[in-house]
């Protein structure tokens, strides 16, 4: 009876502070992820106070909480829409997985951590946070703004390699070998194609099967498909984070929608006590021997993704101002940095606190250079006398076309409490 008081009042605890931090961090207009790690950091092993009776209990909800993340992604697109945007903006998809895994990959290899260490620091520097940039975006009032398709673009991709990219860490990081992680790859890449196919082909009797009138029953069967086939699939070393994308993929129309609205909640809940946990796992000493390489690396890939935009942007035929805005956008990093890091974790640990404090600082610098990018380049233009890269061309040239939809018009994913905004005039 005293384990479970104890379990209750830590609870308890822990998820009101949550919900006052992220109210506080509404008010400064901060995305909660930095708080929500500090508030782990602080309560953690090496912290002021050890959560010892609530840590076997928030381990798992932080397992339920990336399940739940990949889930509400996968229901924000049709398979249709995943296949247009790779018959589109697989170049752009290229340029960005080259800019931005490459220093993650470099670093790692220079701090001693092999290759197992390489790939999965490459994950956190590669990935761009979907939910701080549709935070950014919003409160932005950019929803409307000719990039947008192309920011989308680029987030699309990298979701979908996603599925690549988790079965082949988690088989390296299991220590399989060459053959078995090769055939987890196989299985992935089979799985993808066969829920892309099925969907395509046959996703309204899927939707038909799991659609129930009421929400309860609409809620039960939803997440425990999901929970299931993230079972199922991480005892394939496929991994549970894309078992449970691909579920929300194969889900499509009012289905979709009726689950997101149901689990959002959820998701909110059990992705912040993954925050939490994650830092409850990282010892707070352990961060300021990192700080130097961690702010090297922020600077570093700050460019690399301003870099990876503007170009996506370019090639979208967008003008100067949009692809300055596009690179801003991308900047930030968060929950998936985090989910990559938290798998790696247990093999090296060493990733835990770089990763920490990586997003620490890319999430608060992020919607910094969304806001002032574009302005401090076209200031930078004109001081050198060119034609502004604030001020677009009136004539001529592909800068003028309208946007070709390279990326599918989805609702930004965020687990943030989003308020939908209303439609904003185009503009450059």
């Amino acid at each position: 009876m005293h384990d479970t008081t104890a379990l209750l009042v830590e609870l308890g605890a822990v998820i009101l502070g949550l919900g006052l931090v992220g109210r506080f961090a509404g008010r400064i207009g901060l995305s909660p992820i930095p708080l929500y790690l500090l508030a782990g950091l602080a309560f953690g092993h090496g912290g002021l106070i050890p959560l010892d009776a609530s840590e076997e209990f928030t381990m798992v909800g932080a397992e339920i909480g990336v399940i739940l993340l990949l889930l509400l992604l996968g229901l924000e697109y049709s398979a249709s829409e995943l296949v247009t945007s790779l018959k589109t903006q697989y170049p752009s998809g290229a340029v960005d997985f080259f800019l931005n895994a490459t220093p993650g990959a470099v670093a790692a290899l220079i701090l001693g951590w092999g290759p197992v260490g390489a790939v999965a620091l490459a994950g956190v520097t590669w990935i761009s946070s979907s939910g701080v940039i549709a935070k950014v975006m919003t409160d932005l009032g950019r929803l409307g703004n000719r990039e947008t398709p192309v920011i989308l673009g680029v987030l699309v991709m990298e979701d979908l390699a996603m599925a690549i990219y988790l079965p082949l860490l988690t088989a390296m990081l299991a220590g399989v070998s060459l053959a078995g992680g090769s055939l987890a790859l196989v299985i992935a890449l089979g799985a993808v194609g066969l829920v892309l196919y099925l969907a395509l082909r046959h996703g309204r009797l899927i939707s038909r099967a799991v659609s129930s009138d009421n929400p309860e029953m609409l809620l039960l069967v939803v997440l425990g498909l999901t929970v299931l086939v993230a079972g199922v699939a991480q005892q394939l070393q496929v991994s549970a984070a894309v078992g449970a994308f691909l579920v929300g993929i194969a889900l499509s129309g009012e289905v979709a929608e009726g689950a997101r609205k149901l689990l959002t909640p959820l998701r909110d809940l059990f992705a912040a006590v993954f925050f939490v946990f994650f830092g409850l796992s990282t010892n707070p000493a352990d961060i300021p021997p990192v700080l130097l390489p961690a702010a090297l690396l922020a600077i570093i890939t700050t460019f690399t993704k301003i870099g990876t935009g503007y170009y996506a942007a370019r090639r979208a035929g967008v003008g100067s101002r949009g692809r300055w805005r596009a690179g801003g956008t991308l900047v930030a990093r968060g929950e998936f940095s985090i989910v990559i890091a938290g798998l790696a974790v247990a093999t090296e640990p060493r990733i835990g606190p770089i990763a920490t404090a990586y997003v620490l600082i890319l999430v608060i610098v992020g919607p910094l250079t969304a806001r002032w990018t574009q302005p401090i380049a076209a200031k930078i233009e004109a001081r050198r006398g060119g034609d502004g890269a604030g001020k677009d061309k009136v004539t001529g040239g592909a800068e003028q076309e309208p946007v070709a939809k390279s990326a599918p018009e989805r609702r930004l994913p965020s687990h943030d409490d989003l308020t939908p905004e209303p439609a904003v005039e185009k503009r450059e």
